[in-house]
């Protein structure tokens, strides 16, 4: 699978379908127009910040620009999966489950080194994320608030705002992500 094709064409098909140029996607995005014309070429990997600051800009879930079509019933191997990387690669995303018309949620697994961090941009409007700790120890930094998750604990928040994930244990921490939009809230009309 070759996800940089995969955003490629969703990237086209979404602006297409909001009948947006590059230049006015890049202003409501701030991803430039260069860097946006280089993903819808497929001719580059686009970091994580990079994919949600587009999907915030069309105003759809970030999966939007990842999904694939699926049949009814498929078993998924993380072996199959192109994670999303952070510029260094210490923070990988692995997404199970996309956004779609028929389920408004995402499903991703998350995995950061020792001793690192990951900042996130924020999700759509609305959006809750549920987050459950598999191994080691998340401190979360949400909202000017600090919580401490450990393995087999969880932890829900309201995921418009910038939040910082910080492996504060020992050995990489490995969690499962759920992004959840409200039903009023579709691909079409986040």
């Amino acid at each position: 699978m070759n996800i940089n094709l995969i955003i490629a064409e969703n990237l086209n098909r979404l602006r297409n379908e909001q009948n947006l140029s590059l230049g006015k996607l890049a202003e409501l995005s701030n991803v430039s127009k260069v860097m946006l014309s280089q993903i819808e070429k497929g001719n580059t990997n686009p970091t994580i910040n990079t994919i949600w600051k587009i999907a915030k800009g069309l105003k759809v879930p970030y999966t939007s620009l990842l999904e694939k079509q699926q049949h009814d019933t498929y078993v998924i191997k993380k072996s199959n999966i192109a994670p999303q990387l952070d510029e260094e690669g210490h923070y990988r995303l692995y997404c199970y489950y996309p956004n779609t018309p028929q389920c408004n949620f995402e499903l991703f697994q998350m995995e950061l080194d020792e001793g690192h961090q990951y900042i996130s941009v924020g999700h759509s409007k609305k959006s809750q994320e549920y987050i459950m700790v598999l191994e080691g120890e998340l401190t979360l930094q949400v909202n000017d608030e600090t919580f401490i998750v450990n393995a087999n604990d969880s932890i829900s928040f309201t995921a418009s705002t910038k939040h910082i994930y910080v492996n504060s244990g020992h050995g990489t921490l490995k969690t499962v992500i759920t992004n959840f939009y409200p039903s009023n809230n579709n691909v079409k009309n986040i």
